[in-house]
């Protein structure tokens, strides 16, 4: 069996998928893998322990890995870690997140390409490469309406007394925390962009509460601003990729339209289109 694999890797999950004849055969999972904050080490255990055992005896013909972190100069540690665990593959890639979107949006198309999942980011894709890109910046100086930023927003108006008092009330009977635990997760341990984004549940299940619609409005327009109104947004739709872009959709509808840029597509996950590009 020849087969072809194929990642797209975020700082939560990997989501995996082996594609034979241009058809999706199996889609596998395994924890997300940035080389900013993961050694070469650990990304290979992940996949050694958590993908191989699911895959088929035979080896990929080829592998595309996306992800998350995977810059020019942290990609080479990826694709150590892929050589190694497939030895026999004929051909291993490995590109950023924000292309994999681009790729996924606007196939071989100019357009305005973005992600918003636990991170965000932006660029101008001319059809072949990424020509331009605000960047992203991480979730402490950038990463505008990411679900971490989103769970930032929310965690620190709740602890400044800037949200209603039964918005804060909710929040503290429905997630089993304090403020010493917050600041200790997000200051002390691992991975504070996800303990963040975790929080944006509650923002959904609050969606229709006036101040929780107030804070998701104003992420989104900060992002727009901040991001896409750098591009040709005169000209071009606004196309998004993410779980945050597909459960807020209606939100970042509404901020797109306040500001004048127009919505093109808004994909959860990247995964369908990358099959159709990469077949």
């Amino acid at each position: 069996m020849q087969y072809i694999l194929i990642a797209d890797s975020g700082s939560t999950k990997t989501d995996w998928c082996l594609v034979k004849d241009g058809q999706q055969q199996a889609r596998l999972e395994t924890k997300g893998m940035n080389p900013f904050f993961q050694t070469q080490e650990q990304m290979e255990e992940e996949i050694r322990q958590n993908l191989l055992p699911n895959l088929p005896n035979e080896q990929p013909a080829a592998v595309y890995f996306y992800g998350a972190g995977c810059t020019p100069e942290k990609s080479p540690l990826v694709k150590a870690s892929l050589e190694r665990c497939f030895p026999q593959a004929t051909a291993i890639e490995v590109n950023s997140d924000l292309l994999a979107a681009a790729r996924a949006l606007c196939g071989r198309k100019p357009g305005i390409a973005c992600i918003l999942g636990t991170g965000s980011n932006s660029c101008y894709y001319d059809g072949d490469a990424i020509s331009f890109n605000v960047p992203a910046l991480g979730f402490i100086l950038g990463d505008e309406g990411s679900g971490a930023n989103l769970g930032k927003r929310l965690v620190s108006d709740l602890l400044k007394n800037q949200l209603p008092a039964d918005l804060k009330q909710a929040f503290f009977d429905e997630h089993n925390t304090s403020q010493a635990d917050i600041i200790d997760r997000v200051y002390r341990q691992p991975f504070p962009s996800r303990f963040l984004a975790s929080f944006s549940p509650f923002l959904s299940r609050h969606r229709e509460h006036p101040a929780v619609h107030q804070l998701l409005v104003k992420a989104f327009k900060s992002f727009i601003r901040r991001n896409v109104m750098q591009y040709q947004y005169n000209t071009l739709a606004m196309n998004c990729i993410g779980s945050v872009a597909h459960y807020y959709c209606n939100e970042i509808t509404e901020a797109a339209n306040e500001l004048g840029v127009s919505i093109g597509q808004i994909m959860k996950s990247p995964m369908e289109g990358l099959v159709a590009y990469h077949s």
